[in-house]
């Protein structure tokens, strides 16, 4: 029995490495989901019929399967899709407590796990059991913090304590000697001191980040996750476990690479703090400054007779769920002859490809859809670019002023466009905390109001 387990976990891995490579382009992402959630099928199944020890367990196993599927059903129904950022973090959050509660189970009670007696567990059970509580914890109240940040509930803006950096070093010595302490007698004692301090660790490492910063601590915390499943896989020796949190761990590792990327950021410098910190206001003095405001009669005009349109959404998007007016405005466009583009930057919106996400479920075509390296060039040819919400990522101040706390971040080259329109409820700021100098460009319209009533407004102008 024990190697037809083994031999499904190893058929339900290989179904979510399938899901992985599917989700990593919309044309194959239906698919890609499907995978996954057959693999996680027949996981959940061989441990209902093959590895459950007794009746009792088996009965717990069934009612915490029914209370979460009726919890997790509730929730992608009613969900927005504006909100998916911070129920991905939820769901990280809830990755990071359940390694915790795993982990604390197979220590004070060992032989339901086979790993030996009480006082007598295996070293190597202990060193894997002590890293994945560490990391699981960690994930936990990071993935808490990141939650209200996306969600409103706390400032985005970074929170910056004294010493801090002293402090999660200190933190982070204790936890690896409290570790050590595990590994070598466990102690009881350490194992909760290790859950102690990596708690207070995961809130000390995410409250300093800015909200320019948070789509890489949704896939960092992703990571996390990931390893800390991975290394009570390794405790339990469940292989479905270890092989999902590996991949988990692996691919959020790699997107957070990506995104830094993106940003032109050291992962190391995120950690260390985000956009917006302590030089957030060393921008320039924009008081003086005139902007030039539009209607969705000027707008509809541009674009009626321009001959390139770059969309180019973000967040405020999102927020105003403006997606499908947007696609519509698209089409009427293209129904005139307007060529027509959207153009996605790595870090827009609050979490990696919630962008993507958005304009799939319009029906956008994924043909007019462009990452930043595949469109930038293409801005100083169109008439006219579409920003809709996506403030930060347009921002000039990245690309020509070296005292921004933003600069060297690879940007959308709207400002290169003969027209730029912005679509924004308000002249304030970012995400990041910083103001945008695109608004005082020359060849800017700022249409300010509602992202989706301003766009409905101007594909009922160009229709008329």
């Amino acid at each position: 029995m024990t190697n037809i387990a083994a031999f499904l976990y190893l058929v339900s891995g290989v179904l979510f490495i399938l899901a992985l490579r599917g989700l990593s382009h919309p044309a194959t992402s239906r698919k890609g989901n499907l995978y996954g959630m057959v693999g996680m099928g027949i996981a959940i199944l061989t441990t209902l019929v093959l590895a459950t020890p007794d009746f009792g367990g088996f009965v717990l196993i069934i009612l915490g399967l029914s209370i979460g599927g009726s919890v997790g059903a509730y929730v992608a129904r009613t969900i927005a899709m504006t909100s998916m950022p911070q129920l991905v973090a939820g769901f990280h959050s809830l990755v990071g407590l359940a390694a915790v509660l795993v982990a604390a189970s197979a220590l004070y009670t060992p032989a339901s796990f086979g790993l030996g007696e009480i006082g007598h567990i295996h070293t190597e059970a202990r060193v894997e059991m002590a890293l994945g509580v560490a990391i699981g914890a960690l994930t936990f109240t990071g993935s808490i913090i990141a939650f209200l940040k996306l969600d409103g509930r706390m400032s985005g803006k970074p929170i910056l304590l004294p010493y801090r950096h002293v402090i999660n070093a200190a933190l982070l010595a204790l936890i690896i000697l409290f570790i050590i302490g595990l590994a070598v007698a466990e102690s009881h004692f350490d194992f909760w001191a290790v859950v102690a301090l990596s708690l207070a660790l995961g809130v000390l490492l995410i409250v300093p980040i800015g909200g320019a910063d948070m789509p890489v601590v949704v896939s960092m915390l992703n990571s996390y996750s990931g390893w800390a499943a991975a290394g009570i896989g390794f405790t339990l020796g469940n292989l479905a476990l270890i092989i999902t949190g590996a991949l988990v761990g692996s691919s959020g590792a790699i997107l957070s690479y990506i995104m830094c990327k993106g940003m032109n950021r050291s992962f190391v410098s995120v950690i260390l703090g985000g956009f917006g910190g302590e030089t957030a206001a060393s921008g320039p003095d924009t008081s003086d400054r005139t902007v030039k405001l539009g209607s969705a009669e000027d707008a509809a005009y541009l674009m009626a007779n321009a001959s390139k349109v770059i969309i180019v959404p973000g967040y405020g998007m999102a927020v105003a769920q403006a997606q499908h007016a947007l696609r519509e405005l698209a089409d009427n466009l293209k129904k005139n002859g307007v060529e027509v583009k959207y153009a996605i930057h790595p870090v827009a919106g609050r979490m990696p490809g919630h962008m993507n996400v958005l304009l799939a479920e319009a029906n956008v075509p994924y043909d007019e859809v462009f990452e930043l390296e595949d469109i930038n060039s293409e801005f100083a040819q169109a008439d006219v670019a579409y920003v809709i919400g996506a403030n930060d990522v347009t921002n000039p101040a990245a690309r020509d002023d070296k005292t921004s706390p933003i600069y060297g971040m690879p940007i959308l080259d709207v400002d290169r466009a003969k027209t730029c329109l912005f679509v924004k409820r308000s002249l304030g700021s970012g995400y990041a905390g910083i103001d945008n100098t695109l608004f005082y460009k020359d060849g800017t319209m700022m249409l300010l109001g509602d992202a989706k009533k301003m766009t409905e407004d101007i594909n009922k102008a160009i229709s008329h």
